[in-house]
């Protein structure tokens, strides 16, 4: 089966911080032409930030933009199950190829508690659930053994990894590898490739918003058989995230990388960083330094 890059899609405001819905469907229309399938409401698309009627709606749109063409999960981990359930059940209502849910942040979680929190949620709906780990932005962490429990759970489809950890990720793939209905996608871009040749069904991309088709290319060239086109785009991926990421948050940085290339995407809501001249000309030159700026 062909494997699947997924863009972590970023949400567009307007100067008044509102939701730009037209420009974050434009960002859909891209994403979905480069060929990759689509994640809104996840550490990209500024979830955080957004309420709960704005997750709804914004789901909504994505769904509506991509029309069939494309898988949309959507993520709606919160802290608390209720609202988590709440969320999912709005999802499923909606129509989603899956729903993504992140530990719970700033409440400190056993892994019993993680247990229940995801087969809570996952026995609420019909639409498959996928666990969302990122320890380093919630401080909750979802252990390897804890993945093997929840998987045989019937609607736990798989696991988005964004630990940056090979070991974990590897951890992970042994558990897809003895239980093949739970599926693995990771998220650090330099990891790409390998997590494909490791088992991995995709992956999940905030890095994608700026650079949809190296992304996209390295699927290409992965399921085609051309792995020295893959190892070419993933060079070209690692290389930019490496350079980006050294001036900044990760996903400011990708927010700013793709305003520099659209300004439609606009800023993010506060308290996150303001925009800084001096920085945005250092993204400019890498952009400029790998040929992004120029092609339209």
């Amino acid at each position: 089966m062909s494997k699947k890059a997924f863009v972590a899609l970023v949400t567009c405001f307007n100067e008044d911080e509102t939701i730009n819905y037209d420009a974050t469907r434009a960002q859909v229309r891209r994403q979905v032409a480069a060929g990759n399938n689509i994640m809104c409401a996840g550490t990209n698309g500024d979830f955080t930030a957004l309420t709960f009627e704005e997750k709804v709606k914004l789901a909504e749109a994505v769904v509506d933009e991509v029309g069939g063409k494309v898988d949309v999960i959507v993520n709606a981990g919160m802290p608390a199950t209720f609202e988590t359930i709440k969320l999912a059940k709005e999802f499923d209502r909606i129509g989603v190829t899956a729903i993504a849910v992140i530990t719970p942040f700033f409440i400190a979680c056993t892994q019993d508690g993680l247990v229940r929190h995801f087969s809570t949620v996952a026995d609420a709906v019909k639409t498959p659930i996928y666990l969302y780990d990122i320890p380093a932005r919630t401080q909750n962490h979802i252990e390897p053994e804890t993945a093997r429990k929840l998987a045989s759970h019937g609607n736990i489809a798989g696991i988005k990894d964004s630990g940056g950890a090979k070991e974990t990720l590897e951890a992970y793939l042994a558990v897809s590898r003895d239980m093949p209905a739970f599926d693995v996608y990771s998220g650090p871009d330099h990891l790409v490739l390998w997590a494909l040749q490791n088992g991995a069904a995709g992956c999940i991309s905030g890095l994608g918003n700026a650079l949809p088709d190296v992304l996209a290319g390295i699927l290409k060239g992965y399921n085609s058989g051309d792995i020295a086109e893959a190892e070419r785009q993933q060079a070209i991926f690692t290389a930019f995230r490496t350079d980006l990421y050294a001036l900044g948050f990760a996903p400011a940085m990708v927010k700013r990388a793709l305003y520099l290339q659209d300004a439609s995407v606009g800023a993010s809501r506060q308290p996150a960083l303001l925009p800084d001249p001096e920085q945005d000309a250092k993204i400019g030159e890498i952009l400029t330094r790998y040929g992004i700026f120029g092609k339209g």
